[in-house]
């Protein structure tokens, strides 16, 4: 029951609505049933009326109604519509949840990861992120569903147990009891399913973890004839799932299977102990059966509601904690001093360290606005991590730095960045439009930004003559096109909001000598309006700098142009 308290925590106006609502649907039916007492006792020319039934009758009187069968009947009837009705309005807010359900645990993990620092982003899978948000948001929605459903079949079944109480209570609770025995000898395949449910969010989380790995690799998998591999590892996992899911399954089925015979029972051994033991009337015992019957049907029907939902809560919980841990690790704000790059980016003795190892020690560096800098030094010098202090993305150990003399830290971390356009090494285009791909949705870039950043980039000339020019789609990956027209497309989506400083994070490693050099040029037209810093190996990226710095076993060095090879 715990996730419809949390889920009563998260909503809790409909849930109140959604509980009132069934408080009261039950109220309605108890009202109706009370007449059919009465009625059968009317019908069946049965004129012992017990002290309840005589009740029931001086009401109607007291409405001006004669208890005749068409009466009896009317008052069921509209009870029964009642009820229906306000069960209608409670379940109309339980649609309203599940819908929202998936929707605002979606949202709430991807604001969480986003908001993240980036060195616990770089520890999640994209694979489990990607089960989390289209299978355990839904999985945990479903939850809810079942958990709900169960609560207003327990209260509909406590509205006819409270009316058959008064028939006979004895018969009533000896009936009840042993109903209840039986349904906690059930209660061992709920656990068998709920661990069932387990494994299969963790099983599930696994299979696309490695399914997304896979996916991304699939080239050079297919080239080395090693599809084999990966195919016999993911029928590995899909067949461990497949096992969790048979046993839910198996467990479920058991339980709906052993609840007919168990109820046929339970209404022989009512009608015979109402009939032999207690004398009833025989309507007493027709109303009683029905009563008792109808409770611990609703009560089966709840165990079933309840064996689903603990096959589903372990998604809710597993998106929870990740919800959780993600905001645990949040992102500090930052400052509120709103950045300016007017001078220039120095670095005061930053020193920065992964573990034990020293990536950056004591180094100073100046990047006067208007320049182009070049990075150069070995794979994994560090090059990177001075890109991502520059972006906040990390916070040196030890040392400033500062942007037109604030220090960073000081700095509006939102505006900041958003004066930075950033080109990775990979150029990650989506499988849709080439104005999609440069602007990402943004509804502040309209079409005449895309147009112009992709003349900044020169790749308007390409796009102009595309049958379909800026609604062109690029393909997986941006497959349709070269890559020196994706390098291009991904220099422009960094150019669209206009940053006044662009990164390059090796950004022409991939492109064949006659492409890197159009491209270079393109960089090079861009300064000195735009500050370049650009890390790359590539002589032709070296050659256009202003300044070039080497970085080698933790220490920045200026250096010049023509003495790096």
């Amino acid at each position: 029951m715990r996730i419809i308290v949390a889920f009563g925590r998260a909503y809790p106006a409909r849930t109140l609505l959604m509980l009132i609502s069934l408080l009261l649907a039950g109220v309605a039916e108890s009202v109706s049933l009370t007449t059919m007492l009465p009625l059968l006792s009317v019908t069946l020319g049965d004129q012992t009326h017990s002290s309840f039934a005589q009740k029931v009758v001086d009401v109607l009187h007291w409405f001006g109604l004669e208890p005749t069968v068409l009466v009896m009947l009317s008052v069921i009837v509209l009870g029964m519509t009642v009820s229906s009705t306000l069960i209608l309005l409670g379940n109309r807010q339980v649609g309203y949840t599940v819908a929202h359900v998936a929707t605002d645990l979606r949202v709430n993990l991807i604001r969480s990861l986003l908001g993240s620092r980036w060195e616990y982003y770089l520890r999640q899978s994209t694979g489990a992120l990607a089960n989390a948000v289209a299978t355990e948001a839904y999985r945990a929605s479903t939850g809810y569903e079942h958990a709900a459903n169960m609560l207003a079949l327990c209260i509909q079944a406590g509205v006819y147990a409270f009316i058959a109480l008064f028939v006979s209570w004895q018969a009533t609770l000896v009936s009840l009891v042993v109903g209840f025995i039986l349904l906690i000898a059930l209660q061992r395949l709920a656990k068998t399913s709920r661990r069932a449910g387990k494994s299969q969010t963790r099983l599930m989380r696994d299979l696309l973890t490695h399914l997304t790995d896979t996916l991304s690799s699939v080239k050079p998998l297919k080239a080395m004839a090693r599809e084999d591999i990966a195919d016999s590892l993911l029928r590995s996992q899909a067949a461990e799932l497949n096992k969790a899911m048979e046993r839910e399954v198996m467990s479920r089925e058991t339980l709906r299977a052993l609840q007919e015979p168990m109820l046929a029972i339970l209404a022989a051994a009512g009608l015979y102990a109402g009939v032999v033991v207690w004398h009833l009337p025989l309507s007493h015992v027709m109303v009683l059966i029905f009563l008792v019957v109808r409770v611990l049907g609703l009560m089966h029907k709840a165990q079933q509601r309840y064996h689903r939902m603990a096959a589903q809560d372990s998604a809710y919980w597993a998106l929870q904690e990740a919800i959780d841990t993600a905001a645990a690790d949040a992102e500090p704000s930052g400052g509120n001093r709103t950045p300016t790059l007017q001078k220039d980016i120095v670095f005061e003795g930053v020193s920065f360290t992964y573990g034990a190892r020293q990536i950056l020690d004591a180094v100073n560096l100046r990047i006067p606005v208007g320049s182009f800098t070049s990075l150069v030094g070995p794979s994994g010098a560090g090059k990177t991590t001075i890109l991502d202090l520059i972006c906040v993305l990390l916070a040196p150990q030890s040392g400033k730095i500062s942007v037109d003399g604030v220090p960073i830290e000081e700095l509006d971390r939102q505006r900041w960045r958003r004066m930075i356009g950033y080109v990775p090494q990979e150029t990650l285009l989506l499988h849709d439009t080439i104005l999609a791909n440069v602007t990402l949705g943004d509804p502040a870039l309209t079409a005449a930004d895309a147009e112009r950043a992709l003349k900044q980039a020169g790749a308007w000339e390409f796009v102009e003559k595309s049958p379909a020019g800026l609604q062109t789609i690029v393909g997986e990956r941006g497959g349709k096109l070269s890559g020196g027209q994706r390098q291009r497309i991904v220099i422009a989506r960094a150019l669209a909001h206009n940053p006044r400083l662009l990164i390059l994070d090796e950004a022409t490693s991939a492109l064949d000598p006659e492409s890197e050099e159009a491209i270079c040029s393109t960089l090079k037209a861009l300064s000195p309006a735009i500050t370049i810093i650009a890390v790359s190996h590539r002589p032709a990226m070296i050659h256009i700098a202003d300044q070039v710095y080497r970085l080698n076993e933790g220490k920045l060095n200026l250096v010049e142009a023509e003495s790096v090879e």
